[in-house]
């Protein structure tokens, strides 16, 4: 499909589409009525959160017509504007998700949370996320865009919380199960138990999957538990203790050149490359409502973690593994975190204000070794012979200590400010070694250097921002916000040896500021929109490029290239068709919608000549994903179309990636998708079919594991879900 089709189709559908957008989140008894409803925004205060005058999102994935079995990204995210997704592989045990010009590599430019509590690897340190809930077991997704950095960290996406589903009030105990087969082997067994029982609630589940992968190479095995127990101590307090483990096991098949991915998308070269993750998180929270009007919230959290990742990674990706040594890295992850709470309302004359007041200690501890070992094929991730198999070995102790306030200001019954500010320590240590290898032109090691090194740098600094919210009537609200930023440098950014590129040792933070002016509301209950502009000031930004070492041999370097500068519009609308033909089918409803996404990302200021003027990597011009939702009674059906105009992978904006396929064009791409759904009483059948075109696509290139090179998407795939509920 072509440029100039995809505009022309877009602007003919437009009038036709939007977004599900209120001043309010719709209730549940209004989603089975007669609305398809599953998208909307959080509260002005929604739990402990303030969200006054902030860009915010709220997925309903309960309500969700989609293939949830594979926590298939594209599909559960359709309609939160401007998302860039990285389609790692089709198990869905990574979510990959950007926007605004930042990196999807495992959603680490979010402050990724599950219940409220941090589930990432370590919030400052190593902001990566390996573990992501199974979105059977989800009841929505709540995001934040920037401006979040205040209450929860200094990150530029702002925040990504998974709200798992609680215990059923009416009853003891209720069970539920979802079992799915699919394309290649694909099983998923999802089980689930809840209930009340006076004081006492509790919900668990458990999920398996396992598959062999589109692609040769590609199986995969992995389990999900979790277990939520709360006691209600009184009316006005509650305890409850929170505990998540997930494990799994998969073969990588690694990556392309632009040639292999031309020739043959499923080819795989790569027969011994493994990559292994344990994650454990607790979590004990106390809650207490003093009184109608004031509630605190305390909880103690921790974790408990690794990842392992074994495989022959030969910066030429097309040259055949044919044994021997192969590239190890292990870490892991001990941190835990105390976070304090308190929520106040109180009225000034007939106007309602409400304060947000916080605190956060987190404390990381994190490890990483890397060296190269001669142990097989299989998924063996230990050192035998340390002092001559290691090649880098790190401890990374970080502390955080921050504490925050925001307020809503209410000056009339419409209009509101909220000021907020955050005071932020970080303290960042390493103390390790790293091993330089000198090599001839040929590549051969003439000799070794060992470089110890100690690093200690602590900052403090305030964040401030503001939020605005006018109600013009119920129905539209205008709102804008600004907000500071801040990415401290991660200790993947500090040392790392990988033959894909290298690391620039005065490398820093990043500094920046987040802005979004936008109008969000309905016209009659039929059409709901959410259109804004934003723009981000992104100073000092770590990117890569690709440039050639002192023996002349090309490279792709990572360091603080320029100031970027990013802004653009993001619409979502939504119109439900039913009054058209109310009269004739009254148990019929269609929805369509419309989540379109225009950013440009230039990278403004730079001491590189190459990169200064340049696209920012992973922006895609237009981020387009537009969609029909239809039901008969009992029965759903969901067809989906994406669309993403061309990105680049490096911060130059290269157009072939060469031998290594790390550098280059990323080529629009679009997408089809169909998922239906019929329900009868306890009885679910579902089934969906993505990428029903069976579209050759790619959506990056990866300097390390998964790669390094093109990562392909997966082709054509059918699945089948039946489930029970009691």
């Amino acid at each position: 499909m072509g440029y100039k089709h995809i505009i022309g189709t877009m602007f003919l559908l437009c009038p036709l589409v939007a977004l599900a957008q209120d001043t309010t989140r719709m209730q549940e008894v209004e989603v089975k009525d007669k609305k398809l409803s599953n998208f909307g925004h959080m509260y002005q205060v929604d739990g402990m959160k303030i969200t006054a005058g902030k860009k915010s999102e709220v997925i309903n994935v309960e309500q969700l017509t989609v293939n949830k079995a594979t926590n298939n990204t594209r599909q559960v995210y359709a309609k939160v504007a401007g998302l860039n997704i990285f389609e790692n592989d089709g198990s869905g045990l990574q979510l990959s998700i950007g926007g605004r010009g930042l990196d999807p590599n495992r959603t680490s430019n979010f402050n990724v949370r599950q219940n409220g509590y941090d589930i990432s690897a370590d919030a400052l340190g190593y902001p990566e996320s390996y573990y992501t809930p199974p979105t059977e077991a989800l009841q929505k997704i709540e995001i934040l865009k920037g401006a979040a950095g205040l209450q929860y960290g200094t990150q530029f996406g702002g925040l990504l919380n998974f709200q798992i589903k609680q215990p059923g009030a009416d009853k003891p105990f209720s069970i539920e199960s979802r079992q799915t087969v699919g394309s290649w082997g694909f099983l998923g067994s999802y089980n689930a138990i809840s209930g009340t029982k006076g004081k006492f609630e509790y919900f668990a589940f458990g999920q398996y999957k396992k598959g062999n992968g589109w692609r040769p190479n590609s199986k995969f095995e992995s389990f999900n538990g979790y277990a939520d127990l709360h006691y209600h101590i009184s009316d006005k307090q509650m305890i409850g203790i929170e505990y998540t483990r997930l494990q799994y096991l998969a073969q990588q098949p690694g990556g392309l050149t632009d040639a292999m991915f031309k020739d043959d998308p499923r080819q795989s070269n790569r027969e011994r490359n493994w990559f292994a993750v344990r994650w454990n998180i607790l979590d004990i929270e106390w809650d207490y409502k003093i009184s109608p009007r004031t509630r605190w919230q305390t909880r103690v959290y921790g974790l408990m973690a690794s990842r392992e990742a074994i495989g022959f990674r030969d910066n030429r990706v097309a040259v055949i593994d044919n044994g021997g040594r192969r590239d190890l890295l292990t870490g892991t992850f001990s941190n835990t975190a105390l976070e304090s709470r308190f929520l106040h309302r109180y009225k000034v004359g007939k106007l309602q204000q409400v304060l947000l007041a916080g605190v956060r200690v987190y404390n990381g501890y994190s490890t990483n070794k890397q060296g190269y070992v001669d142990n097989g094929t299989e998924a063996d991730f230990k050192f035998r012979d340390e002092p001559s198999e290691i090649i880098s070995d790190y401890t990374f102790p970080n502390l955080n200590v921050a504490g925050f306030a925001e307020h809503i200001v209410r000056l009339t019954p419409k209009f509101s400010v909220t000021p907020g500010i955050r005071v932020e320590h970080i303290r960042t240590q390493a103390n390790g070694y790293y091993i330089n290898r000198v090599t001839d032109l040929r590549g051969v090691v003439v000799g070794e250097i060992r470089n110890d090194e100690q690093r200690n740098n602590p900052r403090t600094f305030v964040l401030g921002g503001v939020g605005l919210s006018y109600k013009m009537r119920n129905n539209l609200e205008l709102y804008g916000n600004f907000s500071q930023n801040y990415r401290s440098v991660t200790f993947n950014d500090i040392r790392v040896v990988n033959p894909s590129f290298q690391i620039d040792p005065n490398i820093s933070d990043e500094r920046g500021w987040s802005s979004d002016v936008g109008m969000r509301g309905k016209v009659t209950e039929h059409f709901r929109y959410d259109a804004s502009v934003f723009y981000l000031y992104y100073g000092n930004r770590i990117g890569e490029y690709f440039t050639k070492d002192t023996n002349g041999r090309a490279i792709r370097k990572r360091e603080n290239v320029a100031v970027a500068q990013i802004y653009g519009v993001e619409t979502f609308m939504e119109l439900d068709l039913h009054p058209l033909w109310d009269a004739l089918w009254e148990n019929f409803t269609t929805t369509v919608y419309s989540n379109l996404a225009l950013t440009k990302a230039t990278y403004t200021k730079s001491p590189l000549p190459n990169v200064q003027g340049k696209d920012v990597e992973y922006v895609p011009f237009i981020n387009w994903k537009a969609g029909v939702q239809a039901a008969y009674k009992k029965f759903k059906i969901t067809y989906q179309f994406s669309y993403l105009s061309d990105q680049y992978a490096d911060a130059t904006n290269a157009e072939d990636g060469g031998y290594s396929g790390v550098n280059g064009l990323v080529p629009a791409y679009y997408l089809m998708d169909i998922s239906a759904g019929w329900s009868y009483k306890w009885l679910t059948l579902e089934a969906s079919v993505n990428n029903l075109m069976n579209v050759p696509y790619f959506t990056r290139r990866a300097t390390g594991y998964p790669g390094p090179g093109i990562i392909p998407g997966e082709g054509r795939s059918f699945y089948l879900t039946a489930g029970v509920k009691f």
